[in-house]
């Protein structure tokens, strides 16, 4: 099979009938497409949070009086917000007002320290600053200087009997300082910003898993795009409801759960903390119709207690993403649930989804087909040409919803960007393979490979045989730096509670010798109670290799 096969494009074939080979380019703004969809559902119930009902009409006054607000405070088209508050109603006021009023969100993950914030600020040149009361110390031990902070209470979102429950922080008070409330009673802005479909709507940072975070720049176009590449082959409706207990400062729960959901007229059921008995109790009680998850909360609920009130089968869509899908999850929750995960894939770089596995031809161990528009290739790193079908090569995608570039990094867009076939594509990082379907199987990230004497050795391949052990619970590897072989695996594991001290470390090598070579098996097994991640529940490598490596990995 030769290289012309990705320009052949052959997983058309797997989209569902009427689903158009290119997804129509859209134009205008967010605010824009906000504006038409919630004026059209006035009456209708947008948010669900832990029992209070927010329609759109009342969610859109919100939007238009925070955007006023925010206009009051001397904010201008193209300005920077950063937002540092978890999953709540404010969070969707604050993130679509501030697009309404023609700025730009800069989301923060509310796990982050006053360190990781003060350099998305200091980074993005951010002028105000929206954050949770909770939150509001760690904002002010950045030593930024803002023009405003807008402080938010979610005990004012709850309904009214769990208000009296719930104990409130101080008002804040000081210069600079504005209460979220009051932006509320400020005087409407009625019409959205103009921004065009170029003008930067949204800079999230990457994980920083190498070097310091990095902002992405994510214009209007592009959400608009995404979303409307999802909505042609997984479309939502006014009928349907939504968990969102997916982060919405990451670009997943950001643009598939926030966007996507309100902009299709769906019903969000918003979780502040992803507990997963309420996340049971809420998909039976308001009979959720789509779930979104990442494999770590798979895994959690496929020995949930409560997993067998939800029937799984009657929902139209479960999805995996976010991290890699392990073949051991999968066939244990579809053993307990009677329902196949279809994966997907995804970047902060491509506006989140550019994969997915059509609902009605999921492949186990493949993240899917790419969507509606978008153009992948596997190609040499080196040279940049594409690879023959079926050989590992780096993932490289290009469409409407790529971003058009890191935020002031011309050295890594540089690195990041090649054009072949009239199209600009993005490299991924990702060392991926194209079966003759058109469907797409991940190995690493580039940067995570070993080279163990010159042979590669890919870690997700030797945490895959861990995971097949029944008694391994999860598992890492990363590669040590060895001057006699380049590197070699080293494999931290973590067993089942009832394993502990029973299972070694020659157990283990023994089980791996039957499914790996030689050259593959990790020279070191180190079992761990628990194994670092990042903030949606990836293991972090990067953590392990600063172990191995006595400091902060390098590149």
């Amino acid at each position: 099979m030769t290289q012309t096969l990705y320009w052949e494009r052959p997983w058309l074939r797997f989209y569902p009938p009427g689903t158009p080979a290119e997804a129509e380019t859209p134009t205008g703004s967010v605010g824009e497409k906000v504006r038409e969809a919630f004026e059209g559902r006035s009456r209708e119930v947008a948010l669900l949070y832990y029992g209070r009902a927010y329609r759109y009409e009342e969610l859109l006054e919100a939007i238009q009086r925070f955007a006023g607000g925010l206009k009051a405070l001397g904010l201008a088209p193209g300005d920077r917000v950063g937002l540092y508050l978890a999953n709540s109603p404010q969070f969707v006021i604050a993130y679509l007002g501030i697009l309404w009023a023609g700025g730009v969100v800069v989301p923060v993950s509310p796990l982050y320290t006053s360190h990781e914030l003060r350099h998305q600020l200091l980074d993005s040149g951010a002028r105000f600053l929206v954050v949770q009361d909770a939150l509001l110390e760690n904002a002010a031990r950045t030593g930024v200087a803002l023009e405003a902070t807008v402080v938010a209470s979610l005990k004012e979102a709850l309904p009214t009997w769990q208000r009296l429950l719930v104990r409130g922080l101080p008002p804040p008070k000081g210069p600079g300082i504005h209460p979220f409330a009051d932006l509320l009673r400020s005087a409407p802005l009625p019409v959205p910003e103009p921004r065009g479909e170029e003008d930067l709507a949204a800079l999230p940072y990457t994980g920083g898993t190498t070097g310091l975070p990095k902002g992405v720049e994510i214009t209007h176009g592009n959400i608009l795009a995404a979303h409307r590449v999802i909505q042609s082959l997984n479309p939502l409706g006014r009928e349907n409801t939504i968990l969102a207990f997916l982060p919405f400062y990451h670009i997943y729960g950001q643009v598939v759960l926030l966007l996507g959901g309100l902009l299709s007229g769906a019903r969000l059921v918003v979780f502040s903390t992803p507990d997963p008995d309420w996340i049971l109790e809420a998909m039976v009680r308001y009979r959720a119709t789509h779930f979104f998850g990442v494999p770590s909360l798979y895994e959690v609920l496929r020995d949930h207690p409560k997993a067998h009130w939800v029937d799984w089968r009657r929902l139209e869509v479960v999805v995996s993403g976010a991290d890699t899908l392990h073949e051991a999850t999968v066939e244990a929750f579809k053993r307990r649930t009677g329902r196949e995960i279809a994966e997907g894939y995804g970047m902060t770089e491509t506006t989140s989804v550019s994969h997915i596995n059509p609902r009605d031809r999921i492949k186990r161990g493949s993240f899917g087909i790419p969507l509606p528009g978008i153009r992948a290739l596997v190609v040499d790193p080196e040279t940049l040409e594409p690879v023959p079908v079926g050989e590992v090569g780096e993932l490289a995608l290009a469409g409407p919803n790529v971003t058009r570039g890191y935020w002031r990094r011309e050295d890594e867009n540089a690195r990041s960007f090649f054009s072949q076939g009239g199209l600009r594509f993005f490299r991924t990082g990702d060392l991926v393979r194209m079966d003759e379907e058109g469907y797409f199987h991940f190995y690493d990230r580039a940067k995570d490979m070993i080279k163990y004497k010159g042979r590669p050795v890919f870690p997700r391949e030797i945490e895959e045989a861990l995971r097949a052990h029944p008694l391994v619970k999860a598992a890492g590897v990363v590669g040590v730096p060895d001057p006699k072989v380049g590197a070699y695996p080293k494999a931290y594991v973590v067993l089942e509670a009832e394993a502990r001290g029973k299972v070694t470390e020659e157990d283990l090598l023994a089980f791996l010798k039957e499914r790996l070579a030689p050259y593959k098996l990790p020279r070191e097994i180190e079992f761990r109670g628990e194994l670092p991640k990042t903030d949606v529940g990836k293991v972090s490598r990067r953590e392990l290799r600063e172990e191995v490596q006595g400091g902060p990995a390098a590149g």
